[in-house]
């Protein structure tokens, strides 16, 4: 635009031009700016999985094998039994505390109210936590290898000692006051299982 005052004005066309291409500019700069700023609101892949459902291929498993997956921040186990395994379950019903799931501070899902706690007998999916102050228990321990466990095989939780078979029940007179949860779950195929949702 000219500085002398003489010079003629310029044509409506010419200034409507201005006034787009200077719009068009300003408002790509702005949203140059804008779209960093507001994909920090966005959340990340981890926290929006740490929420979702969480996919397993149970095909990876040996028998005896255990899995961990993340579901909301917590270890989520998948352990593959081995008959034996089931067996031992059998055989420690008389000594756990709560052998039918029945207590409810911890409720166990209606499909998995059973002796091995399971929909599917050779596949255990449970939560990592202690029901007692929120320890990590460790396992599966074979039968004999900890004092605490003595003859039965299963998980042990070392902040306080607490025991708990294959099936997560916790046995008799320890301190945690439940079975390990079993989170809600369901299987997709014969060799994938979906936990985080049992929703049919």
């Amino acid at each position: 635009m000219s500085s002398d005052p003489t010079a003629p004005a310029p044509a409506d066309g010419e200034r409507r031009a201005a006034l787009v291409t200077a719009c068009a500019v300003g408002g790509a700069g702005a949203a140059a700016l804008a779209v960093p700023f507001v994909s920090t609101f966005a959340p990340s892949e981890r926290a929006k999985a740490a929420g979702a459902p969480v996919e397993f291929d149970t095909s990876v498993l040996a028998p005896g094998e255990m899995r961990t997956v993340e579901w909301r921040g917590k270890p989520v186990w998948i352990l593959r039994r081995t008959p034996e395994m089931i067996e031992s379950v059998k055989r420690a019903t008389p000594n756990v505390a709560d052998p039918k799931s029945e207590r409810t501070a911890y409720p166990t899902p209606q499909y998995a109210q059973n002796e091995l706690r399971s929909i599917k007998p050779e596949y255990f999916v449970a939560v990592g936590i202690c029901t007692h102050l929120g320890c990590s228990p460790v396992g599966p321990l074979s039968a004999g290898s900890n004092i605490a466990l003595g003859a039965d095989p299963g998980f042990l939780c070392p902040c306080h000692g607490s025991t708990f078979d294959l099936a997560g029940r916790v046995f008799k007179a320890k301190p945690a006051p439940d079975n390990l949860e079993v989170p809600p779950h369901k299987y997709l195929s014969d060799t994938t299982v979906l936990v985080g949702d049992d929703q049919a």
